[in-house]
């Protein structure tokens, strides 16, 4: 790479590294701010806050990535061009095919980062999200219980509790009728929940456990200073969890169940989220040659850049548009998944015929269109086999 391409490349590159973070970092914060209640009214530490809210990180680089690299190229083609280097350039003969080499080059590295991202990093991160979620959720006393109220549960379980003191319940009632016949009151000045082992409990002080047996009028007090109480009798989803599409990896949509229920049900969920994966790393390339393709030309400062940003946005926007159309339509049917390709390969192919010019560069685009039509896509829309519901 020759002296004028890595000083491209630095600017690109430092603009890149600048919008990302900021970026990441102010939807980071309005995420996290949705996510206050953790630590509010359902009482969970810091670092589980913390860790909820980082595992949303990933999504958040993968779908900000290719917006902060099109600002960046949009930025530093915007900065030659007011400081009359793109002018400089195209009169020393510097070729639109040199001059963007620095931008393919780092276009190449975003699609690299996006793809590793989308196709292993999300998935694991979703997965880890929808247990962490479901763990904080099983946590009945943080979660479903109120103040003052008596919540009864449908596996027979009455819990009530008359006041907060910090981490700590006072007065607590609890009616165990689960098993038929039989009923357990359990009844403490006061409780906390504590975790041992990997498991969740209540442990009550200072109370009393009084027992009636089946068949029976007589029953059983026995008094306690503490005593322990496994909550994973409170929790009412003991069914397996069922990962969503998105939440599964890359090779579980590559071969899936058939025989399984959820799959069968979310055929074409599971094809669509393939393909997105798939085609992802396209649309870093692709926002970086909109963006030279409208903003490559060198002009004179008299001559206003903002029709050809505005156009940039523009197609930026439509690409976006006829993407999530694309992955909607994939869901409802196999023959659209190739529509999920064809919008950043066709947005490809137009930015290269726009931003080098010439016969010979819109004959090649052209060439590369229709074998990416006859030969491509009809291989890529059998990809995988997904037989429908």
């Amino acid at each position: 790479m020759t002296l004028l391409e890595r000083y491209i490349l630095r600017i690109a590159f430092g603009a890149f590294a600048a919008c990302l973070v900021a970026l990441t970092a102010v939807i980071w914060i309005t995420q996290a701010l949705r996510e206050l209640d953790l630590l509010t009214s359902k009482g969970q530490t810091i670092l589980v806050f913390l860790t909820v809210t980082g595992l949303t990180l990933p999504t958040l680089i993968a779908v900000i990535a290719p917006v902060a690299l099109f600002i960046a190229t949009v930025y530093t083609l915007n900065r030659l061009n007011g400081d009359s280097e793109l002018i400089v350039m195209s009169a020393a003969g510097v070729a639109p095919v040199r001059l963007m080499r620095p931008f393919a080059v780092l276009a190449a590295t975003i699609a690299g980062l996006v793809g590793i991202l989308v196709l292993y990093v999300m998935p694991a991160s979703f997965q880890e999200l929808r247990d962490l979620i479901t763990k904080i959720r099983a946590d009945f006393v943080a979660n479903v219980v109120k103040e003052g109220q008596f919540t009864t549960l449908d596996n027979g379980i009455t819990f009530h509790f008359r006041e907060r003191a910090g981490a700590a319940l006072l007065g607590i009632f609890m009616q165990d009728r689960r098993e038929q016949g039989r009923t357990v009151v359990y009844l403490a000045e006061r409780g906390q929940v504590a975790e041992a082992g990997g498991q969740s409990y209540l442990v009550l002080e200072k109370g009393s456990v009084h027992r009636q047996q089946p068949n029976s009028r007589d029953s059983s007090i026995v008094a306690f200073d503490r005593y322990a109480v496994d909550l994973s009798a409170f929790n009412q989803d003991e069914g397996q969890v069922i990962y969503k599409p998105r939440e599964r990896s890359t090779a579980q949509l590559l071969f899936p169940d058939e025989n399984e229920p959820y799959y069968r049900l979310q055929a074409g969920r599971f094809r669509a989220e393939l393909h997105d994966r798939l085609s992802s790393w396209l649309y870093p390339i692709a926002l970086t040659l909109i963006a030279f393709a409208a903003l490559g030309d060198p002009r004179t400062t008299r001559q206003g850049r903002g029709a050809a940003v505005a156009l940039a946005v523009v197609g930026v926007v439509a690409l976006r548009i006829v993407g999530f159309a694309a992955s909607s339509a994939a869901v409802r049917s196999p023959v659209a998944a190739a529509a999920v390709w064809a919008a950043p390969i066709a947005a490809i192919l137009l930015s290269l015929a726009f931003a080098l010019k010439g016969p010979a560069a819109r004959a090649l685009a052209a060439r590369a269109g229709r074998w990416t039509e006859r030969k491509l896509l009809p291989y890529l829309a059998r990809l995988p086999r997904i037989r429908r519901a």
